[in-house]
């Protein structure tokens, strides 16, 4: 296997996983036809219950071990690496068993908070069921974790992201063809079609642990280990470091999924306070937790691909005390921030209402939830990589900090900001996701003040290249409001729309990226741009 550098893992790894997201983006078009958008608040439920206990059990994994594993291989200490490695292993598979007992037989109560409405589509019943379907992935999915992270702190990207591409692909399939079999050829219910979707999360995993498996035996000879016994001392640094850095990686992802869960629960308190109907409820609810979220991890997507080419890069340049290779790290985590992914969110925002009937059915709630729920998932970026360069240099103070006041925000003004809204005559879910918008702002804002104030983090490289964002930017805006309101004087089918969607997106992105040339080659480096021959050409004539 082939090591990759920072920029070139970052860009693999977000290619993979932007192809990943696509794969998860693409299913939704016939898995919303043969479930319908209520089928899809069921599905939401479950996975909003998933993803807590996956990031109780694994989801600081694959980053605390890349770190872990990096930094023991830049001091060289390889017996406390592969010790490392085992114990993690060991250690993940009693964790996530214990999870998995916990969401099985924790079913019939987490159901209970969910319905809060005896008129909703789908009832208690129907939510146990999904819940324990769901259950199993967690029995797999943290192995796969480790294997991930452990091939991360190597610098083996590539591995690594492919694993997650077949995983989306097995789980794709399953969800597609399993419910359509089970509505079409077996008549089954909704929910029984929900539940066999939902069990491809645990096949794909299977599948990708499996390739990951035989890429680690490969690439034994490449990976230096050693089987040298490990004093008890060092036995108990290792079990300290396991757990100290892999809390601050679950504390960042799982404040993540609570917000999303806080909406799941108090959204729908919220609007059966100001009188929405069982129906709307269970409409709202499934767009806000599954249908809009696939299309914002699009734009999450590339932050997710870059905090796991972060990790090891500002791990090895902070354990060498190399603080201006660290600062220049975090100031191009900056910069692709607002560069690649904020235009990406704002052109979805405005393409909104043409967007939604590419993939989903008509309905008056979806483009509205979605031009902000995209807007969201740009802060939603920004905190995940602000999150994981402050977990690389081992602030764990500031990240517990950040993140309880931004969900101590959140949880407090939810349903006050929902009654506000409701009393202004704006629609009320505008009010949760206005609360969300203040949380994540404390989350990403106080780290970046602590950091410039007390540890000389100077964002001055970022700062000075503003007045060009906001120009081209605003270009951007201008110009696809221009063709939005110029193309689109009247309702289009799906094909038309998908087709002059992605149309205009080309052509504005490849005008953004001429009016920006110089540092967008700085930022996604030589080595990607010489993989396309004409501008290996271009270079060479230069």
């Amino acid at each position: 296997m082939k090591k990759n550098e920072f920029m070139e893992g970052a860009m693999i790894a977000t290619l993979a996983i932007i192809l990943s997201k696509v794969l998860g983006l693409l299913y939704v078009v016939p898995f919303n036809h043969i479930i319908g958008t209520d089928g899809g608040a069921l599905y939401g439920y479950a996975y909003k219950i998933y993803d807590i206990f996956l990031i109780i059990s694994s989801a600081g994994i694959p980053l605390a071990i890349s770190k872990l594993t990096s930094e023991y291989n830049t001091l060289g200490m390889q017996k406390e690496k592969t010790f490392m490695y085992k114990r993690a292993m060991r250690f993940i598979f009693m964790f996530s068993l214990i999870s998995f007992l916990i969401c099985f037989f924790g079913a019939p109560l987490l159901a209970k908070m969910i319905v809060v409405n005896p008129n909703e589509v789908y009832g208690v019943r129907d939510v146990i069921f999904v819940i324990r379907c769901v259950s199993f992935a967690v029995l797999v999915v943290p192995l796969l974790s480790i294997l991930r992270g452990y091939l991360q702190g190597h610098k083996y990207i590539t591995a690594s992201s492919m694993s997650q591409v077949i995983e989306q692909l097995v789980r794709v399939a399953i969800i597609i063809f399993g419910s359509m079999f089970a509505i079409k050829v077996f008549h089954a219910s909704i929910p029984a079609a929900v539940g066999i979707a939902i069990l491809g999360a645990c096949a794909g995993a299977i599948i990708a642990f499996l390739y990951l498996y035989i890429k680690m035996r490969k690439a034994r000879k490449e990976i230096t280990e050693s089987n040298e016994e490990v004093t008890k001392e060092d036995k108990k640094k290792i079990y300290h470091k396991i757990i100290f850095y892999c809390i601050p990686f679950i504390a960042i992802n799982i404040s993540n999924s609570l917000y999303n869960f806080i909406d799941m629960i108090l959204v729908k308190k919220g609007l059966n306070m100001v009188g929405y109907s069982g129906k709307d409820i269970t409409t709202i609810s499934s767009i806000f937790t599954t249908w809009s979220s696939k299309l914002a991890s699009i734009v999450t997507a590339f932050a997710t691909g870059l905090a796991i080419s972060l990790i090891p890069s500002i791990v090895e340049a902070f354990t060498k005390k190399d603080q201006k290779t660290v600062n220049s790290h975090f100031n191009k985590i900056l910069q692709t921030l607002l560069y690649i992914i904020l235009p990406i969110g704002v052109f979805m925002s405005i393409f909104s209402v043409q967007i939604w009937p590419i993939f989903f059915q008509e309905t008056a709630y979806g483009p509205d939830i979605l031009k902000i729920i995209i807007l969201l998932a740009i802060l939603d970026g920004a905190y995940i990589m602000v999150g994981s360069a402050l977990q690389g240099l081992s602030k764990t103070k500031l990240i517990y900090i950040s993140v309880l006041i931004g969900l101590g925000v959140k949880i407090a003004l939810d349903i006050p900001m929902m009654l506000l809204f409701d009393k202004m005559g704006i629609a009320a879910y505008h009010g949760a996701m206005a609360d969300s918008l203040i949380g994540y702002l404390f989350s990403i804002g106080i780290p970046l003040v602590v950091l410039n104030k007390k540890y000389n983090f100077s964002y001055k490289e970022t700062l000075k290249t503003l007045p060009k964002l906001i120009f081209t930017v605003t270009i951007m805006i201008v110009l696809a409001i221009v063709c939005r309101n110029l193309i689109f004087t009247h309702p289009l089918g799906r094909l038309k729309n998908a087709l002059y969607v992605a149309g205009i997106g080309s052509v504005l992105a490849i005008i953004y990226y001429f009016l920006n040339r110089e540092l967008m080659n700085k930022l996604l480096g030589d080595k990607i741009f010489s993989k396309f021959k004409f501008l290996k050409k271009k270079k060479t004539s230069n």
